[in-house]
């Protein structure tokens, strides 16, 4: 059965014969299952010392149903992961404290340059096979894996002769089953395989309806960052593969997305003195609704017997455009007295971004000294992004054009036949970061800043200020390190030290110099994010145990926090921020053939240099709750046996106050967390026509109000929202 697995999981990621039996036989001398893609290595997950989970097709489907999304199925799983705001955008939810960096087959989704917050949807879950999480930041992929890496492998290549295909019938109801709360998804695939060719094409579409509270009570609408419900989805994708031999491999893969709202529907604003939620009714939300479309294509070449090692290449291409919608009253940053009279210009953005980049690597044990497994490779990336008012064709943030150029190496060196093991490497960062002379918007209100940081407040305004522009550059050598202890085969402990590297969120950093004589070349709030990460853990994995526990810290002397303006827009702060955490999860198989009970449980503690003004370098403030998760506890029972199988799941959000040392301004106590907790479940039964499914999202139909409005923007009344009520999936899929 592992071998099995391993021999799946490889052919999904192109590599061929000789790696993926190589692969196989290391994984059944070590009780690994998969190997992951992101790691950069063939080498097993029990041969890392990290802290890595896989998400398998089946425990991602079963997700997807009940809550909607990859995204909303990679937090429900993981404790250490932020609740989603259930929205289109996914700003502040992080992993560990820190930004995650989303990937397909490897290929960056993030605009880290202008975070758009929408790179959680840019593909069907339909289309992914499974999905690789690695925890805490490591520079593995390039940029922006401070929090960790969240990877989506898509479906691989048929591997039997001839045609075969799945389609999906799905429809969605609320609780009360009205009309405007129905949705429905439908989803085909079809792959075909002849000699050493193979192709595979798909299609997802999917109609979302209004969403309910667990008071039967329209969830309000977010009309600036986005919304999944009253939206339309289109998911394309395609792949095409041809052996060049027994061990090469050739494959192209293209996918596109797009989601659009409907724009039926305008906010109510709630009342957070008594509790009422935003909410919604029917109209007609001015300018174009929100969207979000991205495409991708992506060329690989992989030889698993290059000179005895292991050859992987891959050219790539992403392009996103995210649009904000726009409010029902007219947004004060947008406002130009040259233009029309204040008050009265409506405007609404949208993000605009190019990714082109290639990885290369070559990985083989070292001749003569089987036991020392090398990797050498190169990465380069090129991002060009820009933020665009599209009513009015100004330019917001300005066209910012950021490469990197990174050759790295690893080694890991078995030691005593696997008893012990010793890991490392360096990758060598070279970014440049160029942006040409702009202007600022003409008026707003908000707060001032200086040449050297974002912060010194006062009411101040845009004021249309010429910025000069620059090149500044950067380089920084990256280092990682580990050593695996397994005395006995599936018990482990680990630690590790690793570096991660991002650039701050450049967009909202330009767009706010308020002030002449800013030139980008000596503006030190530019300057990368560079995080570390150490981590101490254990695992488990014998018989009917799965477990694991880990402590980690990690720091980063510019870090990066968004602060929340008036105005409803968030700011960058670049101060010194420090993150601790335990993650303990515990799974068993019971006595009863098919049945296991799984807790998890994180608790993350956040703090940050509130000295803006004059930074000392010691953390004084908790971070709050747009900057980081509250910690956790999961429940789960699974039944898998024979053609049924069920799972029941119960998250507790654990209630939080967030506060500052003595002398120290302290917190908005409204921001303080509540906490709550949500029950789902599923149950799926495979007949000889398919298989049937009933999901259920928040089966007690609990009222709550979610993680994100609970803990910011305390007197904003039209982003008070509450979570979704119980809402039913029933299901169909069939293979042929």
């Amino acid at each position: 059965m592992i071998r099995k697995l391993i021999v799946a999981a490889l052919a999904s990621t192109a590599l061929s014969a000789p790696a993926v039996a190589q692969a196989a036989d290391d994984a059944e001398a070590t009780d690994a299952t998969i190997v992951v893609t992101a790691a950069r290595t063939i080498l097993p997950p029990n041969a890392l010392p990290l802290t890595i989970d896989i998400i398998d097709k089946q425990a991602l489907d079963q997700q997807i149903a009940i809550s909607g999304s990859v995204t909303d199925a990679v937090a429900t799983l993981t404790p250490s992961f932020s609740p989603t705001r259930q929205k289109l955008s996914g700003a502040g939810e992080t992993l560990r404290g820190r930004s995650p960096l989303y990937a397909i087959n490897g290929i960056p989704q993030s605009t880290p340059m202008r975070d758009g917050s929408r790179d959680g949807f840019t593909i069907d879950g339909f289309f992914i096979d499974r999905v690789e999480l690695i925890y805490g930041s490591n520079a593995l992929q390039g940029i922006g894996g401070t929090g960790g890496i969240v990877n989506q492998i898509t479906v691989g290549a048929p591997t039997a002769e001839g045609l075969g295909s799945r389609v999906l019938i799905q429809g969605t109801a609320g609780n009360d089953f009205s009309r405007d709360g129905l949705g429905g998804k439908v989803a085909g695939l079809v792959q075909y395989k002849a000699g050493r060719f193979d192709a595979t094409v798909g299609a997802a579409w999917e109609k979302r309806g209004a969403f309910y509270d667990g008071q039967g009570r329209h969830i309000g609408l977010n009309l600036t960052q986005g919304e999944t419900q009253d939206s339309r989805t289109l998911s394309l994708f395609a792949r095409l593969g041809y052996e060049l031999s027994s061990s090469a491999r050739i494959d192209l893969i293209a996918s596109r997305y797009e989601l659009e709202g409907d724009g039926d529907y305008v906010a109510i604003p709630g009342n957070r003195l008594t509790g009422v939620p935003t909410s919604a009714v029917r109209g007609n939300p001015p300018g174009v609704p929100a969207a979000n479309r991205v495409e991708t294509a992506a060329l690989s070449l992989t030889d698993s017997d290059l000179w005895g090692g292991n050859f992987v290449s891959q050219i790539f291409f992403n392009r996103s455009r995210d649009t904000f919608g726009g409010e029902v009253a007219p947004i004060a940053t947008f406002q130009d007295p040259a233009i029309a009279p204040v008050g009265t210009l409506f405007d609404q953005s949208q993000n605009r971004s190019r990714k082109l980049g290639a990885k290369f690597s070559y990985e083989r044990a070292l001749p003569g000294f089987e036991d020392l497994t090398l990797t050498i490779g190169f990465d380069a990336l090129l991002d060009k992004t820009e933020q665009a008012l599209i009513a009015t064709g100004r330019v917001w943030v300005p066209p910012s054009d950021f490469r990197s150029l990174a050759p790295f190496g690893q080694a890991n060196l078995k030691l005593f036949d696997g008893l012990v093991r010793l890991a490392g490497g360096v990758r060598w960062e070279n970014v440049r970061i160029r942006i040409d002379d702009y202007r600022t918007l003409a008026s707003t209100t908000f707060r001032a800043c200086s040449a050297t940081v974002t912060t010194n407040c006062g009411p101040s305004t845009y004021g249309g200020v010429a910025v000069g522009g620059g090149t500044p550059r950067f380089d920084d050598l990256l280092v990682n390190g580990g050593i695996i202890v397994e005395p006995w085969a599936g018990i482990r402990a680990y630690a590790s030290y690793a570096e991660g590297f991002t650039v701050p969120d450049i967009g909202r950093i330009t767009r706010a110099v308020n002030q002449p004589g800013i030139d980008i070349d000596t503006y030190l709030d530019i300057s990368p994010v560079v995080s570390n990460n150490r981590e101490v853990g254990v695992e488990v994995k014998r018989g009917p145990l799965d477990a694991s526990a880990t402590y980690f810290w990690s720091s980063s002397d510019k870090g990066q926090l968004l602060i929340a303006r008036p105005d409803r827009i968030f700011d960058v702060q670049r101060q010194r921020v420090e993150i601790e955490g335990l993650e303990i999860n515990l799974g068993v198989a019971l006595p009863i053939d098919g049945l296991r009970l799984g807790i998890g449980y994180a608790h993350l503690n956040g703090r940050y240099d509130s000295d803006s003004a004059n930074p000392d370098g010691i953390v004084d403030t908790d971070l709050d709750g747009v900057n980081i998760s509250p910690d956790r506890v999961n429940l789960n029972a699974t039944y898998n046996n024979g053609p049924l199988s069920a799972r029941v799941q119960t998250q507790f959000f654990l209630a939080r106050t967030f506060r500052a040392d003595t002398g120290k301004p302290q917190p908005d106590p409204r921001n303080n967390f509540g906490g709550y907790n949500v029950t789902d479940a599923s149950v799926r039964y495979q007949t000889g026509l398919g298989a049937l499914s009933l999901s259920v999202q928040n089966l007690f139909d609990k009222f709550y109000i979610d993680y994100s409005s609970d803990t910011r923007l305390p007197t904003d009344n039209l982003a008070f929202f509450a979570g979704r009520g119980r809402t039913f999936t029933l299901g169909w899929d069939y293979r042929f």
